[in-house]
């Protein structure tokens, strides 16, 4: 029940529409994206790129969607990936500091 719930958000979080650009936001507001880009360059979090690329050489198949979140109050990477073997939908939690794979949902 959980897997089909949090493979359910992380569907939904694809379909949301996409956020306004900072300069079109109230007051020019941070969003969540330029908080990550921040977090990256200041070295607090693993770019995602290098989270891909750590999961892809484990697990080959292809990523469908990924989220942030908390996940044991710590930051989070939420990562759908599609195996390539048998075409199972997984999802990867990732610790957004290290890039270090903490658990996964399904396969």
């Amino acid at each position: 029940m959980k897997r089909a719930l949090l493979i359910a958000a992380l569907l939904l979080g694809a379909a949301a529409p996409a956020a306004a650009p900072a300069q079109d936001r109230p007051g020019g507001g941070h969003g969540p994206q330029d908080s990550a880009r921040e977090a990256v360059t200041a070295g607090r979090q693993a770019p995602l790129s290098r989270v891909i690329a750590t999961i892809a050489q484990r697990y080959p198949g292809r990523q469908m969607n990924t989220t942030q979140g908390d996940y044991g109050g710590r930051p989070a990477y939420f990562v759908q990936w599609q195996l390539a073997k048998n075409n199972q939908l997984v999802v990867f939690i990732v610790d957004a500091q290290s890039g270090q794979i903490i658990g996964q949902q399904g396969g």
